[in-house]
């Protein structure tokens, strides 16, 4: 199977789809265009330093409106405005969960206090703290990792079958129940027996979705923070399964919980589906075509605002730039739009919104069959 990265010009160029032919360049053989890459480093060196204000309040608003949501949503009597307060509640609670992209990012110097926020906040609650995805996200930054069977966040979804995207999308739909079990159950039984323990880490303490990926033992102060937010989110589940068994929380508001949980974490799956191309097959990459093989939603499409917030609308560019400040990629894009010439490859993964990419996917596994 060749890899190929099919060079999609409709982002900036509004020639119709039947006469605009695929360029199919093979990802091993693209080089690195450095005059894209010394303007990407020069014009955002003021660009590094996170807002803590920006930080906190977009935080705190984010969950203090998906938590509203669903606490009406699990109180009101009507159906509708419960549909509605539950698709509040998913909206917010999913932003807020996409700040553990930003944890994992971040130099906790400068953001002091902010790792331990969002696991109080948002982390500990929704079952996903932040290191299942700090020492994991990092490796799929790697240039040498990237796309490769080390990569614990690549899947070539372009060339699987085609049933391997819904079924990519409805494994999410159980993440929550999942989620409670390894919390509630596996993590208790885990400390009894070393081999399971060891197991449990290395396979079901990770964000990720390559299912080859193997994660090594946390060590010295990673190991500390591990043990203790185990341990918190080990004692929430337990908690929670308890009240409901009990009777003390009732099922039917516990079943409206899990129910925006699983949004959240199907919208999330729905934005990894487009955040790559998943045209690479296992092949190293050049950086350039890296970032070929990644998407940019940008203005003026305004729901990306929604699907791929805190940045994530500029997940292409995050992969040249992942030090800069997701509040600060709007400003690095319009920058390198205006500088860099219209045949620069960096115009080349900026896409018109999520449609498209999911259709441009679907035709990709297709020719798989």
């Amino acid at each position: 199977m060749t890899p190929s990265l099919s060079l999609d010009l409709r982002a900036h160029d509004r020639t119709p789809d039947h006469a605009l032919p695929p360029v199919r360049v093979k990802l091993s053989e693209i080089t690195d265009d450095k005059a894209m890459l010394r303007a990407v480093v020069e014009l955002t060196r003021d660009l590094n330093t996170p807002n803590p204000r920006i930080y906190w309040s977009d935080l705190l608003l984010s969950a203090a409106v998906g938590y509203a949501g669903l606490a009406v949503a699990m109180t009101v009597g009507s159906v509708g405005w419960a549909l509605f307060a539950a698709l509040v509640a998913i909206l917010g609670l999913y932003r807020a969960g996409m700040f553990i992209h930003e944890v994992s990012h971040i130099k906790h110097s400068a953001l002091p206090g902010f790792r331990l926020g969002f696991n109080l906040v948002v982390g500990v609650p929704l079952l996903v703290p932040s290191f299942m995805y700090e020492g994991v996200h990092n490796l799929h930054h790697n240039k040498t990792r990237y796309g490769t069977v080390e990569d614990p966040e690549y899947l070539p979804l372009a060339h699987m079958k085609p049933w391997t995207l819904p079924l990519f999308l409805v494994s999410s739909i159980l993440a929550p129940v999942a989620l409670l079990f390894r919390y509630a159950v596996l993590t208790p039984v885990s400390l009894l027996f070393p081999r399971m323990r060891a197991t449990l880490i290395e396979r079901y303490s990770s964000l990720a979705i390559n299912p080859q990926f193997r994660r090594r033992q946390p060590e010295d102060e990673a190991a500390v923070r591990w043990r203790w937010l185990e341990l918190a989110c080990s004692l929430w589940s337990i908690t929670l399964v308890a009240l409901v068994v009990s009777g003390v929380f009732p099922l039917h508001m516990f079943a409206i919980a899990l129910g925006v949980a699983s949004g959240v974490y199907v919208l999330n799956q729905v934005r990894t589906l487009v955040a790559h191309l998943w045209d690479n097959d296992g092949e190293t990459m050049t950086v350039t075509a890296q970032y070929l093989d990644t998407v940019n939603v940008p203005p003026p499409a305004l729901l990306p605002v929604l699907w791929a917030p805190v940045g994530l609308r500029y997940h292409a560019l995050h992969h040249l730039l992942p030090s800069v400040p997701y509040h600060a990629l709007n400003e690095a894009h319009h920058r390198l739009i205006a500088t860099l010439a219209p045949d620069s490859p960096y115009h080349t993964s900026n896409y018109p919104g999520l449609p498209g990419l999911v259709a441009r996917l679907v035709r990709s596994t297709m020719l798989r069959r």
